[in-house]
């Protein structure tokens, strides 16, 4: 038995003498008597925690086999006040960079002014935080149903959302639904287009029905729908289109003067920016590789909270730099507000009809995703992740998961789905309790609510934001290698998974491959061109052509007998042979 296991046997050696919060059946008095006590105390303030070990940097290789870790805090314990909001900030920072990346891009491919950007981001961290609070709630529905997972479930926008947006923007721009002018030297560039973004909105909300009717379904079925072969291809696809599309072009300076190399984009990020250079220079390169080589020094030599929040970190590094170099213009920060709010800017709803196909496949792609966070977020949280109460579980986080679509799109924020970066925090600092969620949803509520926030975010030049979303997204297509590796491949699952990623790998190396698919067909009508959009959103997004792939494979490739019974299999089918004499 490993030292780990051992001491998860021994729960009363790693926890504190935590007392049980039976708030709801204490009077009042006893509740007033119990804040005063957490408030005005030492102990209520700082408890036993070792503070110096969260916060110190250590050694990378020393010998810390002599460091204790401190107790493990679980859902409701009794918890000190500084350590819940010292967890909750760690939280919150862990997800910030996830946070404002999304609307950042859209606002980039829309060519949304930097006011309207700035909203964008502050109603990401609104939104964030309110319906993070929902997810960590657990409340009784109906007939064993529930509304959120009772863990720390911080939600965000999903990756997922971000390459099929994208897609979708490149349609929009495409048949004219936004428009583009065009320069004497026949270089395109795209006009701003908050419709198209109001379209985004109002398409998520109507197809965020479908995950919430997936919440219902038992999770056993999605299971054999939509194994780990189908869902760690589609996160490996999710991080690596987004690298290609989003992360390295953001790195050498923006994707803007990449795909337009004259004009106002002729420099990066623009010839109106402080230090203007071309794409690819060593300037941005080394701008972008400082927070690179930052985020792994904080690996190696950063405190157990600094690691939590190494994105950040690397951020910050590279925005001093920049800022004392001169690469900063900091006129989004003059501009935005210094308090804002939800609906302060608003976008016309509407339905764009091609995006429909694409954002059902991507509200099934992020159930798929929720129930693995949600069994990793059990894990890490010390929580039962199989039986009853774990099934209720992942119904009440698909469920709030499909409602938080709604309620966003409302919101004017895109999707919003279960992020995975939290579990790394619970696994590290050992708190998986429910105040320090709430801690985090505030905080995440404060950041967007103060304006000048936002606008430090949108100041960020292009390189430092490309080179710290590279690492991030290429983490999510670690992800997915990990999925796939926990995997027994067979010959069929080897199979589904190359033909899988013919088109994911076909898609991210040549984009434009499926963009003329249907350009032959004479004079369809509107609906019938509406469809061919929709068919060529789903094949130009990489993900979904290989989801699409990879489901409809696993389910009409038989599998064969031998690969059944072999190896721990077999020993498998043999313990259900006897138990089926034995009933007989």
């Amino acid at each position: 038995m490993s030292l780990e296991s051992l001491r998860r046997t021994q729960p009363e050696t790693i926890q504190p003498p935590a007392l049980e919060s039976f708030a709801g059946k204490r009077s009042i008095g006893a509740r007033l008597s119990h804040a005063k006590r957490k408030i005005s105390t030492k102990q209520g303030w700082f408890g036993d925690y070792d503070y110096a070990w969260l916060c110190l940097p250590s050694l990378p290789y020393g010998n810390n086999s002599t460091k204790r870790s401190p107790p493990f805090y679980s859902l409701d314990a009794e918890l000190p006040l500084a350590l819940a909001m010292a967890n909750g900030l760690q939280h919150a920072l862990a997800m910030l960079a996830g946070l404002i990346t999304p609307p950042i891009i859209f606002a980039s491919a829309l060519s949304l002014d930097s006011e309207t950007s700035a909203y964008m981001i502050s109603a990401s961290l609104i939104g964030s935080g309110i319906l993070s609070l929902v997810q960590l709630s657990r409340i009784r529905l109906f007939g064993g149903y529930y509304l959120g997972t009772g863990l720390i479930s911080v939600v965000g926008t999903s990756f997922s959302t971000l390459s099929t947006a994208n897609a979708i923007f490149d349609a929009m721009y495409r048949d004219g639904t936004c428009s583009s002018t065009t320069a004497a030297d026949g270089t395109i560039t795209r006009d701003s287009c908050p419709d198209a973004y109001g379209k985004l909105l109002g398409t998520s909300l109507i197809c965020s029905l479908l995950e919430m009717a997936l919440a219902f379904v038992p999770p056993r079925i999605l299971k054999r729908i939509f194994p780990p072969l189908v869902t760690g291809t589609v996160v490996l696809l999710i991080g690596a289109s987004l690298v290609g599309s989003s992360g390295v072009p953001n790195w050498g300076g923006g994707s803007n003067c990449l795909s337009a190399p004259s004009g106002i984009f002729a420099l990066c990020p623009s010839i109106t920016a402080p230090r203007p250079l071309p794409f690819g220079s060593p300037e941005l390169i080394g701008l972008g590789f400082l927070s690179f080589v930052s985020i792994l020094l904080t690996e190696m030599f950063g405190s157990p909270f600094l690691k939590n929040i190494s994105i950040i970190v690397g951020l910050a590094v590279g925005c001093i730099v920049a800022g004392a170099a001169g690469y900063i213009d900091g006129s989004s920060i003059t501009t935005a507000p210094p308090i804002t709010f939800l609906w302060v800017h608003t976008f016309k709803i509407g339905v764009y009809p091609p995006a429909i196909l694409p954002m059902l496949a991507v509200y099934i792609s992020c159930a798929m995703e929720a129930t693995g966070d949600i069994t990793a977020s059990a894990e890490v949280s010390r929580v039962d992740v199989e039986g009853i109460e774990f099934d209720s579980r992942v119904q009440g986080g698909i469920l709030s998961d499909g409602l938080g679509g709604f309620i966003s799109a409302l919101f004017t924020v895109a999707p919003l789905s279960v992020f995975a970066q939290n579990n790394g925090v619970i696994a590290i600092t050992r708190c998986a309790n429910r105040v320090a969620g709430r801690w985090c949803c505030a905080f995440l509520i404060l950041f967007g609510v103060l304006g000048k926030i936002s606008g430090v975010f949108l100041a960020i030049p292009n390189p430092i934001i490309g080179a710290v979303t590279t690492f991030l997204f290429a983490s999510v297509a670690v992800s997915g290698v990990r999925v796939l590796a926990l995997m027994k491949f067979s010959r069929r699952d080897r199979f589904i998974l190359a033909a899988a990623l013919s088109f994911g790998l076909g898609d991210i190396l040549v984009p434009t491959i499926f963009t003329n698919l249907f350009n032959g067909v004479n004079n369809p009508n509107s609906g019938l061109t509406g469809l061919f959009n929709s068919i060529t959103i789903v094949l130009s997004t990489p993900f979904l052509a290989a989801g699409l792939v990879a489901v409809i494979l696993n389910a009409i490739l038989p599998v064969e007998v031998d690969e059944v019974v072999s190896g721990d299999d077999q020993s498998d089918a043999e313990e259900q042979q006897d138990s089926n004499s034995v009933e007989k």
